[in-house]
C-alpha cells in the first residue's frame, strides 16, 4: 500500500497502526505503547486522497466518520504526527510528493474553454432566486467594501463599485471590458457614470440573459453590451479591462 510505505518514511519517532478499507493492517513507524493508536480507514478512496492531500482530506474524513482513531484521541494522533512531519530526512519525500501533487493539479484543473463553461454552468445556471437569498439587490458575488461596521451589504457593495470605477480613471469614449461580468452590475454602473462603451462577458446563460434585460430596464442598452463568450475567444482591443473575482475560478 503506497500510503503505508510513504508514512513509514515519515514516522521515525513513535508510530501507530493503520488499518485500511480492506481490513489490511500496517505498522507505521515504531509504536511505543502496548496498545498503539489505530487509524482506521473505511473508504478506499482515502488510500490515495490521504497520500496526495492529507491536509485537505484527513479532517474531512475524520468529520464524516470515514477515518476513525482508536486507542487514543484526535489530539494524541496529531501530536504524534507533528513530531514526525518536518524532520530533515523527510524533505526528499515531501518534495517528491509536492511535485506529484503539482502535476496532478495541473492535469485535473487544466481550464480548457469547454471545461470552463461546464464549471460556470454548474455553479451559476441555477435559479436566480437562490442567489437573491444572500446577495445584494444587484447580485454582486464578490467581496464587498465595508467603510464602516454600520454599512449594510447593499451600501458596501456600492462602495466597492464606486472604488473600482475611480481606480479605472475612465475617459470619455473609451472601450471597457469587464471579464466575468456576472449579473452585469459593474458594467452597467460604468455605463451609467461615464461616456464609455462597455462590454461585459460571461459564460453563464442565466447571467447573460439577466444582464441584457437589466440593461434594457435601465435604458443603457445602447452603451453596454453583454456577450456569452470566453475571454480567450475575444478578439478586440480595449482601453480598460476590469475583472472582479473571475480569476479565482
Amino acid at each position: 500500500m503506497q500510503l503505508a510505505r510513504f508514512l513509514n518514511k515519515l514516522f521515525k519517532e513513535d508510530g501507530f497502526i493503520l488499518i485500511d478499507a480492506k481490513e489490511q493492517k500496517y505498522i507505521i513507524g515504531n509504536p511505543k505503547k502496548e496498545k498503539p493508536i489505530i487509524l482506521r480507514l473505511l473508504d478506499k478512496k482515502l488510500h490515495y486522497k490521504l497520500l496526495f492531500y492529507p491536509d485537505l482530506y484527513f479532517g474531512e474524513a475524520y468529520a464524516n466518520g470515514t477515518a476513525k482513531i482508536e486507542n487514543g484521541s484526535l489530539t494524541d494522533f496529531l501530536d504524534m504526527a507533528l513530531k514526525n512531519i518536518g524532520r530533515s530526512e523527510t524533505n526528499f519525500f515531501s518534495e517528491l510528493l509536492s511535485k506529484l501533487r503539482g502535476s496532478y493539479r495541473y492535469f485535473t484543473n487544466f481550464n480548457i474553454i469547454k471545461k470552463s463553461k461546464m464549471n460556470v454552468a454548474h455553479h451559476y445556471n441555477i435559479s436566480d432566486d437562490f442567489y437573491d437569498l444572500f446577495l445584494d439587490s444587484k447580485k454582486q458575488y464578490s467581496c464587498a467594501y465595508f467603510k464602516s461596521e454600520k454599512d449594510s451589504l447593499e451600501t458596501a457593495q456600492n462602495n466597492k463599485i464606486d472604488h473600482i470605477i475611480k481606480k479605472m480613471n475612465l475617459k470619455p469614449n473609451q472601450k471597457i471590458l469587464d471579464i466575468g461580468s456576472g449579473w452585469g452590475s459593474l458594467a452597467i454602473e460604468i455605463a451609467k457614470k461615464s461616456q464609455c462603451e462597455v462590454t461585459g462577458i460571461t459564460l453563464s446563460e442565466n447571467q447573460y440573459n439577466y444582464s441584457i434585460n437589466k440593461a434594457k430596464e435601465l435604458n443603457v442598452e445602447n452603451q453596454v453590451q453583454f456577450k456569452l463568450i470566453d475571454y480567450r475567444q475575444l478578439n478586440e482591443k480595449f482601453d480598460r479591462i476590469v475583472s472582479v473575482g473571475m480569476f479565482e475560478h
